[in-house]
């Protein structure tokens, strides 16, 4: 693993050869997100936060949104308990402004724009990479505050290895999960699937006497990744990652109605997310390295609930194509060369005017790499069924002061296609938005203080043009009136210190409209994380440390959402080789937080408006490893 690490930190992008990429997934000093390559993670032009299976494994996050949550510029704001929706915000933006992949695939609905992230299991998850600011010159649409992508479970030793996870917590959760992996020299392949279920909280409190009950949520997950390599240059695969079930949930507008009365009527949904690839990756010659990649995802949505009138169905569903080559055109010259196509398609219980739109792009970026600086120029044009053509552009100059310390001056463009909602939603929409633009800047300062300490700050300015936004005053129409801009600082230090393994992030913004000057909604200014871990032989232990300030949850400043601290503990042990046990608590000291509310505004009702978050809970776990 040592002589791989170092032989992808060494080498030229393009010199990578196909079959590097599923052990690349297991390092962390890499990156594949940034320019769908894997290349070191200090040569990437973009802020970049990974955590590989061995970070998943160690922190024992709940949910994959309980990662992102560690990381710096990203703040969650979920709307409940286990299986609620969250609102991502990415340096800022709001939830459809950032783009979110699994193994290279959009999984956004189309319809909402949001992307499903709490209905996947993370035991199914081998890599989740977080990239902060504009890829749209990469990615095209949606990607203005960034880019999360999730790569699945794989396979890089040969072998059988089998596996098996056991957990039961707080809250009658439990988590059950079994995988297989093997391979050999060519062939390499992983399958698992997963149940997680729990009776969970009351999301809401009590509104109405049928909203009294707990909020259950069950998850069913399968994934499966397939690769053979025909010759030494030549490698093609699969991928597949299904998740699906039900979550429950409150509504305070339903009918006044005893809990009695309301048995076997509770509100939920019915979703599905998923997301299958095939590719094609070949190493043409030294300087050549094509992948083709064809992809399927569905997003689907079905809300059932007998206590109002409200039952309704948002099924989207995605094909795509995308053509990539990179090529090193000289020593210190490199290409990235692409082509996209993509179609939405919609089904849904609502009379939209369309159902259906494509679009088509080509990308190019170029990378010039001296010993004093390099450069990186790129350039893409888009073409939209509706919207017709958009070209961004995105250019970075890098600056090494010596060997420890880099400074990057960045410029990306960005924008974003409304979606299906924004466009034809009865009585809520209009056909005439025009698609959302971003204008983002950045130094960067990325540096190796010791042996043991790195610093990675960011200090960016992203200015929005042309925002999407359904105010009162417009009776929630949605309309282009907003203009925004973000300031921010963000910085992540990583340190090793008597064996201790600890990660600060940081991140201070303002956000604010133009227009009314008040701060974007649920953008608290202030974040800070804090991570330390260390491993006694057999016994691992750490803490987690997490402090967000107040925020406003409403466009007028007018609801406060209060500032709050968590404190998680977690410890783990390996018995035997074969089997570990591991244990945590979150919300140690049981706080009362709240970082979304329901909007109702009667009088009555002012005290309930806060959705509920779990006080103290734990989870323990028992995860069984056979050598075959």
């Amino acid at each position: 693993m040592k002589r791989l690490c170092l032989a992808l930190l060494l080498l030229p992008c393009a010199d990578l050869l196909a079959d590097t990429r599923d052990e690349a997934l297991k390092l962390s000093d890499v990156v594949i997100s940034a320019n769908r390559q894997v290349q070191a993670r200090n040569d990437s032009s973009a802020a970049n936060t990974v955590f590989t299976r061995a970070d998943i494994d160690r922190l024992q996050p709940t949910s994959v949104t309980d990662l992102l949550s560690r990381v710096p510029g990203v703040q969650v704001a979920p709307t409940g308990g286990r299986g609620s929706l969250p609102g991502i915000f990415i340096r800022g933006t709001k939830t459809a402004q950032s783009l979110v992949m699994v193994d290279g695939q959009r999984i956004a609905n189309a319809t909402s724009g949001d992307s499903g992230l709490q209905f996947l299991s993370v035991d199914q998850i081998e890599r989740v990479e977080v990239l902060r600011g504009s890829r749209s010159v990469i990615y095209g649409s949606d990607a203005i505050g960034g880019v999360i992508q999730i790569f699945t479970r794989r396979n890089a030793e040969a072998g059988i290895h089998p596996r098996l996870h056991l957990g039961f917590g707080s809250h009658q959760t439990w988590e059950r999960s079994l995988g297989l992996s093997g391979g050999d020299g060519r062939t390499r392949f992983n399958l698992g699937a997963s149940l997680d279920e729990t009776q969970g909280i009351d999301w809401t409190r009590k509104s109405f006497a049928s909203d009294g009950d707990h909020d259950a949520y069950r998850n069913n997950s399968i994934s499966l990744n397939l690769s053979h390599s025909l010759s030494d240059d030549v490698e093609v695969g699969f991928n597949l990652l299904d998740g699906r079930g039900r979550a429950e949930y409150d509504n305070p507008f339903g009918r006044n109605i005893s809990l009695t009365e309301a048995v076997g009527m509770k509100p939920y949904t019915r979703y599905t997310v998923s997301s299958a690839s095939s590719y094609v990756d070949a190493k043409i010659n030294d300087a050549w390295q094509t992948r083709v990649e064809l992809g399927h995802s569905e997003n689907r949505d079905t809300k059932r609930d007998r206590l109002s009138d409200y039952n309704a169905a948002f099924n989207t569903y995605r094909d795509s194509v995308n053509w990539q080559n990179d090529l090193s055109l000289t020593e210190r010259n490199s290409l990235i060369l692409g082509g996209d196509w993509y179609e939405d398609r919609v089904h849904t219980s609502e009379n939209l005017k369309a159902d259906s739109r494509w679009n088509r792009a080509v990308f190019i970026q170029h990378r010039f790499k001296a010993e004093a600086f390099s450069t990186e120029l790129g350039l893409r044009h888009d073409t939209n069924q509706q919207f017709g053509s958009q070209n961004t552009w995105s250019g970075t100059f890098t600056l090494p002061l010596n060997p420890d310390n880099d400074l990057l001056l960045s410029y990306s463009e960005g924008f974003r296609a409304p979606s299906f909602n924004d466009l034809y939603y009865p009585f809520s929409s209009n056909p005439n938005l025009k698609p959302e633009h971003s204008k983002s800047y950045e130094l960067q300062w990325r540096s190796q203080l010791t042996d043991t300490m790195r610093l990675e700050a960011s200090l960016y300015r992203t200015e929005l043009k042309d925002a999407i936004i359904a105010r009162q005053i417009d009776f929630y129409i949605p309309r282009n009136v907003a203009s925004a801009r973000i300031n921010g600082f963000e910085a992540a230090l990583k340190q090793e210190l008597f064996g201790w393994q600890g990660n600060l992030g940081l991140s201070i913004i303002d956000p604010r409209d133009n227009d009314s000057g008040h701060t974007l909604e649920r953008r608290a200014r202030r974040t800070l994380s804090l991570d330390l871990d260390r491993q006694f032989d057999r016994l691992g232990v750490g803490a987690s440390w997490q402090a967000v300030s107040s925020s406003y949850d409403d466009a007028e400043n007018t609801k406060r959402l209060s500032g709050y601290s968590l404190l998680g503990l977690r410890s783990s042990w390996a018995m035997t080789r074969e089997v570990l046990l591991s244990v945590k608590v979150d919300n140690v000291l049981d706080g009362t937080y709240a970082r979304a509310r329901y909007s109702y505004d009667e009088p009555n009702y002012e005290n309930n408006q806060d959705y509920r978050e779990e006080g103290r809970v734990w989870m323990f776990g028992v995860t069984w490893t056979p050598e075959l």
